[in-house]
């Protein structure tokens, strides 16, 4: 998140290609989830995270890919600056968007942590 949007990337390869995402990747063996954030944020976009907290994880089911996916999300914040996309087999662009107004398709575990309703602290209403 910066200025009240997120990051988001449209995914390119062959599993749910043109979908929305986060930033993100799976967790090294030994290696703190919120490190892999930070390692994943740098090594996709070129950006550093400022800070990061764990958030709820997700449980998704890819049947036509014989894929389970357990996703631990993570609120981070990045530092001023553009992402790039360095992973280009990966995704086609970032984009900073509104939280709220989110581009479709997303790719399953994003739209998992949305279907959860948590906002991001400065989006709340209720002060939380």
């Amino acid at each position: 998140m910066r200025h009240g949007c997120v990051l988001l990337g449209r995914r390119r390869g062959s599993h749910a290609p043109g979908t929305w995402a986060f930033p993100g990747g799976k967790v090294d063996p030994g290696e703190d989830p919120a490190d892999t954030v930070r390692r994943e944020l740098r090594e996709e976009t070129g950006l550093c995270a400022t800070s990061v907290e764990p958030l709820p994880w997700t449980s998704d089911v890819f049947i036509e890919d014989s894929l389970h996916f357990i996703t631990l999300h993570h609120y981070a914040r990045a530092e001023e600056g553009e992402p790039h996309v360095r992973e280009p087999d990966k995704v086609h662009e970032w984009l900073w968007l509104p939280w709220d107004g989110t581009p479709q398709p997303l790719f399953a575990p994003t739209a998992s942590l949305f279907a959860t309703g948590w906002r991001p602290p400065e989006l709340r209403s209720d002060g939380r």
